[in-house]
């Protein structure tokens, strides 16, 4: 006798989403079909959400999150000396320090979110936990597959919301 999976609490807690990007543009029919539902509120605003729809996670998550949501800055230390800032060649230490950040891989990490394999994750934004997943490969990039892949997820997700399994399966 098998039981059903338990559905993790903090999912119910889950009132808005950011989606990141996917492939073949799925995040496009997940977010319709969402906000059609009233399951979620999908935001656009990544500080407005309380999750996180990807279907990646590990590394390119993990930086695509620090990007989102960046850890606040170390304090300044105090200064003691106006003197003490200054090199032998009479500059500021500040300037000598100033560096030109290029980013942390952008396009690769873009690309690497691009290569989805059908599992769906719905991540806490702040523990960064996963609350929830699911599996629904696309057979294709057609906009009406990806309407029914959308339509299975948000089905699935609105059933174990609700405790109860989704008909047909």
């Amino acid at each position: 006798m098998s039981l059903p999976a338990a559905v993790n609490p903090q999912l119910k807690q889950v009132n808005s989403v950011y989606i990141l990007g996917m492939s073949g543009g799925l995040d496009q029919f997940l977010a319709n079909q969402l906000t059609a539902s009233g399951i979620f509120q999908v935001v656009t605003d990544p500080q407005k959400a309380d999750a996180i729809l990807t279907d990646r996670i590990g590394e390119p998550l993990e930086s695509k999150l620090k990007e989102l949501y960046p850890p606040p800055p170390p304090p300044e230390p105090e200064k003691k000396d106006d003197d003490a800032d200054k090199t032998a060649s009479g500059k500021d230490a500040k300037d000598k320090n100033t560096a030109v950040e290029f980013g942390t891989g952008t396009a690769r990490l873009t690309s690497s979110f691009n290569k989805g394999k059908g599992n769906l994750f719905l991540v806490d934004r702040k523990s960064r936990a996963v609350l929830w997943s699911v599996y629904e490969l696309p057979k294709d990039s057609t906009p009406g597959e990806l309407t029914k892949i959308a339509k299975r997820v948000v089905k699935q997700l609105a059933a174990d919301l609700s405790d109860k399994k989704p008909s047909g399966q």
